[in-house]
């Protein structure tokens, strides 16, 4: 199969600045009036993950014969990890697992979006725009529901000079771009600065360029409450050490009290057409830590904070001939944070049987990855169903949203 070259190189090249882009700065919030004071941040693993990898369906008596090398077992070396008795978790997913027990994550499996084929950036297109086809790039799903939130609370403080959400990386990721002003962050690649360098440069541009001025001073302060304590582990967004960083720096800036709500990361990479285990386990490693590291940086304010991890369609349920797989239909998703009613695996199982496979090959969608997310944003974020249908999602009227996740 012809697999799309999707290296990020530009967004790699701007990362190297290390540098912080801010639309907009942090401006104190008022206290929304219920008292809440939510989280939310969407995690895009790009390339496609292998959902009967990461959450194998051990108790599935067609699993072992389909997956063949693949198989992952409950008992014997590196043993996959007790979920419910019919699914298991991938062993590189132990924070995941820990997090499951507390009732702080779920699994929803045999997920999917409506889009149905099998290219990489078409895909990526529908997870991120929200709509039902690709070729919608103008914004993505997350920023418009940040446009919709009821004004003045504090996931939509509705000022000009006021930001909503925080993109992490080098550039914004689709999901978060839009008319809502946002926060950009990407961690440094490259050796820190002389500590003299800003403020010369600020006193610089403060005798020639005020506005200039300002966004430097924004961006050191941006950089200053991300990156908290030294992180020497440096890596990209496709290298487990990077993932945990845009993590703990994301996890900084949304638990500042000053500090955005809403926040999207995408780690890449997951496109395992070859090799498969090893790679995967390498992946799900950084992601594992990453969850790990939202989870201690936000401190108390995880109670109020929902992490959605998707992907943009799953894997064959057959194994090719490199020990790989190839670009699939569902797949798995995954739930975490302290409003998450957790210690569960969400499924409407379809079966692996050659009959219950879509085209004889791929697990089958039986649940709308959009219904989650309704479900997330009206009990979670307190958004209006109505908008969610028509601006949101638009066209999306007779996915209902999935009740029961939040607590």
């Amino acid at each position: 199969m012809l697999c799309e070259d999707f290296s990020p190189t530009r967004r790699a090249v701007l990362g190297a600045t290390g540098a912080l882009f801010a639309w907009a700065f942090m401006p104190r919030f008022a206290h929304a009036a219920s008292g809440r004071d939510p989280r939310f941040v969407t995690i895009i693993l790009r390339g496609a993950l292998d959902g009967l990898t990461a959450v194998p369906p051990v108790g599935d008596p067609d699993y072992e014969a389909l997956r063949q090398q693949l198989t992952l077992r409950t008992e014997g070396e590196n043993p996959a990890l007790a979920l419910d008795g019919y699914f298991a978790l991938h062993p590189s997913l132990r924070n995941f697992q820990r997090l499951y027990r507390k009732g702080e994550a779920a699994v929803v499996h045999a997920s999917a979006t409506g889009y149905r084929d099998r290219s990489h950036f078409d895909g990526q297109d529908v997870l991120e725009s929200g709509f039902a086809t690709p070729g919608h790039v103008e914004s993505g799903w997350l920023n418009r529901l940040l446009e919709q939130m009821p004004a003045g609370e504090t996931i939509n403080p509705a000022a000009g000079d006021r930001v909503s959400g925080l993109a992490i990386g080098a550039s914004a990721p689709l999901v978060i771009r839009g008319k809502a002003p946002i926060l950009g962050w990407a961690p440094s690649v490259l050796r820190p600065a002389d500590g003299d360098l800003a403020p010369r440069l600020a006193d610089l541009y403060g005798q020639t360029d005020p506005m200039l001025a300002a966004l430097l001073a924004e961006g050191v302060e941006t950089g200053r409450i991300a990156s908290g304590v030294d992180i020497k582990a440096r890596g990209g967004p496709g290298d487990p050490q990077g993932m945990e960083q845009m993590a703990r720096g994301a996890a900084r800036l949304i638990a500042h009290p000053e500090g955005p709500r809403v926040a999207a990361l995408a780690f890449e990479g997951w496109d395992t057409h070859a090799q498969e285990v090893d790679r995967l386990a390498k992946l799900l490693t950084g992601l594992d830590n990453a969850l790990a590291a939202f989870e201690q940086e936000l401190g108390p304010v995880w109670k109020d904070t929902v992490i959605l991890v998707a992907t943009e369609f799953g894997r064959t349920a057959r194994i090719n001939g490199t020990e790989g797989t190839d670009h699939g239909t569902a797949t798995t998703a995954f739930l975490a944070g302290g409003s998450i009613r957790g210690g569960r695996v969400i499924a409407d199982w379809p079966g692996l049987k050659e009959a219950q496979l879509r085209d004889g090959r791929d697990l089958a969608a039986t649940t709308d990855l959009r219904a989650v997310i309704k479900g997330l944003a009206i009990d979670h974020l307190g958004a209006g169903a109505g908008a969610l249908d028509k601006l949101v999602f638009p066209g999306s009227d007779l996915i209902r949203p999935m009740k029961g996740l939040i607590v």
